[in-house]
């Protein structure tokens, strides 16, 4: 349940409901009746004039409004720049908040700035955190970077393997690999059909592409296995010199580009987080790499914020609901009504954790579907529980300030698991 704050009497209350172009506000003075209504436009100008109003009010003044987008950033910095208290209110909470006031789900601008305007009143707002102000500003620019670019390479991969490789070259899907590794890009940059492979004798292409592929296992068999494969190629003739074959290396030069671009934001968050404490200790669990540990930072802050691990679960959208009315009562599952990138990076961490050896991670999933291993609806289950428990354990360890150690269960002679090994588990594995 959601703890209600005690809104002191003596605030004025201003709810803002933000759009690109104006933001609606609406002002509860205290000791006043009449609510004031005005237009901001977000112009440098009119946010000047609008924290000198809220400054002659000659009382603490508490804003709250919805994120929209990033046009909220601006004016919610200037206004904490000017000493305004800031609350954030859920987007969830401000629709059924609506629809209970006014018995309808029909919006407009002016009557959400009424129900922002009753949620302060109540209590019902969790407090903003500014990026910029926690200093997080720059670490959620690389992570969303990261995300756009990889996204980005992830599209033109599967371009590649659809399209291009299909019509020039459809023997060679078979030598692409991890989708992170640039040397078949390169390869098939100076060589992208089979006719550019065969003119040259087998030894001749062993020399040529040998640096290209960089350090790999027996280069020469594989740079070999290639030149037979280019022999018997089903591929399309096409001249070297022709327009389809100049888009097809145009597409592979992108995707080089979109590789170092990945390659020089995981060496920046690297070098910017390498003495930070909590992307050590997220970095300690298994399945969190540098970019899921970064993300986490980046959109959870300062994780000691959430008093209990239930906050941050719900903040993540990891904890239950149940849907009922009446004598109804539906199916116990995730709200997901939290940060969807905070959810991901945990699914992803608990999809790497349960294939690694010996961690409580793997131990809970093996046990989750220890009755039926073939049912694919227990092991999403079973993923999800993971997910949420490296939630918790992400938590625990950064709000405590110790380190992640590993724990396996070793039972006692009678079977049962001893209360000291036991109690160091819980502590932090949860």
């Amino acid at each position: 349940m959601t703890r209600l704050e005690t809104m002191p009497t003596d605030v004025a209350l201003v709810a803002i409901d933000v759009s690109k172009n104006r933001n609606d506000v609406l002002i509860q003075v205290p000791g006043r009746d009449r609510r004031r209504r005005l237009v901001v436009p977000n112009t440098r100008v009119e946010h000047d004039h609008f924290v000198a109003l809220l400054n002659d009010l000659g009382c603490p003044v508490l804003a709250g409004f919805e994120a929209t987008g990033n046009y909220h950033r601006p004016l919610a910095y200037r206004l904490l720049e000017a000493g305004v208290g800031l609350r954030l209110v859920s987007s969830v909470a401000l629709a059924r908040t609506r629809e209970a006031l006014h018995n309808g789900w029909d919006k407009n601008d002016p009557k959400d700035a009424q129900v922002i305007l009753h949620m302060l009143r109540i209590g019902a707002t969790p407090t903003y955190l500014d990026p910029i102000r926690a200093g997080i500003n720059d670490i959620q620019e690389l992570s969303k970077t990261h995300e756009v670019v990889s996204k980005a390479k992830t599209e033109l991969w599967h371009r590649l393997l659809t399209h291009y490789l299909p019509l020039y070259f459809p023997e060679a899907a078979r030598f692409a690999g991890n989708s992170r590794s640039d040397w078949f890009y390169a390869f098939i940059e100076a060589f992208p059909t089979p006719a550019s492979i065969t003119i040259h004798e087998r030894d001749a292409i062993i020399d040529a592409a040998w640096d290209v592929v960089g350090k790999k296992v027996s280069k020469a068999r594989l740079l070999g296995d290639i030149y037979e494969t280019a022999q018997s190629s089903i591929g399309l003739p096409v001249d070297l010199d022709s327009p389809a074959i100049a888009m097809f290396r145009m597409v592979i030069a992108e995707g080089r580009s979109l590789i170092r671009q990945r390659d020089e934001i995981e060496r920046q968050a690297e070098a910017a987080l390498h003495d930070h404490p909590d992307f050590f200790r997220l970095r300690q669990l298994p399945g969190i790499g540098p970019i899921i540990a970064m993300t986490i930072l980046a959109e959870a802050g300062d994780l000691r914020r959430f008093r209990h691990h239930r906050q941050f679960l719900k903040f993540c959208g990891l904890d239950l609901a149940t849907y009922q009315s009446g004598q109804f009562r539906g199916q116990t599952k995730l709200s997901k009504f939290g940060n969807a990138r905070l959810r991901r990076a945990f699914w992803m961490a608990a999809q790497v954790a349960i294939r690694q050896r010996d961690n409580s991670f793997r131990s809970k999933f093996e046990r989750y579907i220890a009755k039926d291993r073939d049912n694919a609806d227990l092991k999403r289950k079973a993923l999800t529980a993971v997910t949420a428990k490296m939630a918790r354990t992400a938590h625990a360890v950064i709000k405590t300030g110790t380190d992640y150690r590993p724990f396996i269960e070793e039972p006692m002679p009678s079977g049962r698991t001893s209360i000291r090994r036991s109690r160091e588990g819980a502590s932090v594995t949860l």
